[in-house]
């Protein structure tokens, strides 16, 4: 089977690093062959790759960094939107889903000739449908809102290629947080920078504005082997409590992964591999507390400014079932200092871009430090061309982002309050956290020059629709004085 694996811009590499390490895994192998196609080197929006029906299980359960799996139903070329009607309407529906479920199809397009995606979406749709009115006698439903079913076409100037999509509700929908409102950095996005500052488990690891914790949350959870899809697939049966507030009710195991709901993956087969893959996870996760039974043995910690903020990441921590309480604590990020006994690490954080919030403790003081930037994030906007569907195409989104980018930045030049804040915070990094080094996550690509620090590396990324970067800064220590040096 073919697969193509969707996720935010620019953490194609990661997401190729991600499926090797998957594929590698014993369970994995177990499930047939793999074969992950090259590792793009340009923005693809996702890498493809070709395995067993069952990789689909282990890809929804073990991947950090993906927005959805996709599977390859059928390819072939169009000229008009009949072409579409009759590539569609020669697949066998009728063996993946009943007429009984509700489906939702959606379309993109990257210079398709075609000049509108609704008339292309209502044919693929009204394939779909006639195949099974033809033969079951009965034809589904539509739900744009809580589909069963979810099918997914994807046009380039010549070809067009049908997938189902695998796993319903975004992968970045863990089921562990509880806030609504605003917008929280995504999950998958954290874990793919995680990989991309090449922390690595065991190493220190610091967030001074922590917001709901979804940094440290990622890379406890990866530290403690705790697939992303833990809750989802419900390996915590009860115990895990998922929020009444968590994404709306689908994230959590009742409805669990969309391939759960298409016929091949409920033979007996195939749920005696799932139950295999869970089992085997179960069993890492025993393994690693063992290694870390308490939350000091994970060298992960964080503040905040905000008192709201840092009681979120508690209850967030909690429902992600890592140990204890987390190691955070309400303070200004001016003021935070490396943990005890730490000479150097990994410092991450997604400052709040210049945006404002009242704030309850702190010292009256009007900057917020929440891990957020894309205020659509319940409404899931479009990360690429895999999840556009705009009748302009992506020319929008990458108008919509610039747009969305100089509205931030004209933010940042008419806040001389929080220029000041950066200026001053980049010269605690340079006074406090020498030897570390420093990831920042933001839409204002002036930030080193605000925090008066040349950059290393800038890696290009997409938060939603928000062009972002991550900027690399490497703190050096400072010198002793030279009379100090020379005293025994």
């Amino acid at each position: 089977m073919r697969f193509f694996v969707v996720c935010p811009g620019g953490l194609e590499i990661p997401l190729a690093q991600e499926l090797a390490e998957i594929a590698g895994r014993p369970d994995a192998k177990a499930l047939g062959t793999w074969v992950i196609d090259p590792t793009p080197t340009s923005p693809t929006g996702g890498v493809g790759l070709a395995g067993p029906l069952s990789a689909a299980m282990a890809l929804n359960l073990h991947s950090r960094t993906a927005s959805r799996v996709l599977l390859q139903m059928a390819q072939g070329p169009y000229r008009q939107e009949d072409d579409l009607y009759k590539l569609a309407s020669g697949l066998a529906w009728e063996d993946w889903f009943t007429s009984k479920q509700t489906l939702r199809v959606d379309v993109t397009a990257h210079r398709s000739p075609l000049k509108s995606l609704n008339f292309a979406t209502l044919k693929i749709k009204d394939a779909i449908v006639d195949r099974l009115r033809d033969v079951t006698g009965d034809r589904p439903s539509i739900d744009t809102a809580f589909p069963d079913v979810r099918v997914q076409a994807h046009l380039t100037a010549t070809q067009v290629t049908i997938y189902l999509d695998t796993s319903g509700e975004a992968l970045f929908k863990r089921g562990w947080r509880d806030e609504k409102g605003d917008a929280p950095l995504k999950e998958n996005l954290a874990a793919g920078i995680l990989s991309i500052t090449g922390w690595k488990p065991g190493q220190t690891l610091f967030d001074p504005m922590c917001g709901s914790g979804t940094f440290l949350i990622e890379a406890a959870q990866k530290l403690l082997a705790i697939p992303p899809g833990a809750i989802r697939a419900g390996m915590y049966g009860d115990d895990a409590k998922p929020s009444r507030l968590a994404y709306r009710p689908l994230v959590t195991s009742a409805h669990g992964f969309g391939f759960q709901r298409l016929k091949p993956f409920n033979e007996a087969a195939e749920q005696k591999r799932w139950a295999a893959l869970k089992e085997s996870s179960l069993n890492e996760i025993l393994e690693k507390r063992k290694r870390y039974p308490n939350v000091e043995a994970l060298e992960i910690s964080g503040g905040d400014i905000n008192e709201k903020l840092v009681s979120m990441c508690k209850g967030n921590w909690q429902r992600a079932q890592l140990p204890d309480q987390p190691a955070v604590r309400q303070i200004d990020a001016l003021a935070s200092k490396p943990p005890a006994n730490t000479k150097e690490g990994v410092m991450l954080l997604n400052p709040p871009y210049g945006e404002r919030l009242v704030i309850k403790g702190g010292r009256g003081q009007d900057r917020s430090s929440r891990d957020s930037n894309d205020a659509s994030y319940e409404t899931e906007e479009p990360e690429n061309r895999f999840e556009l569907n705009l009748e302009t195409g992506r020319q929008s989104a990458k108008r919509s982002s610039r747009e969305s980018l100089k509205k931030l930045q004209a933010q940042e030049e008419q806040d001389p309050k929080f220029i000041e804040f950066l200026r001053q915070f980049g010269q605690h990094l340079k006074d406090t956290f020498g030897g570390w080094n420093v990831f920042v996550l933001t839409a204002d690509m002036a930030l080193p020059g605000q925090l008066r620090i040349k950059e290393s590396k800038r890696t290009p990324l997409f938060n939603g629709p928000l062009e972002c970067r991550l900027f690399k800064f490497e703190i050096h220590a400072k010198r002793a004085p030279e009379n100090e040096s020379k005293n025994p």
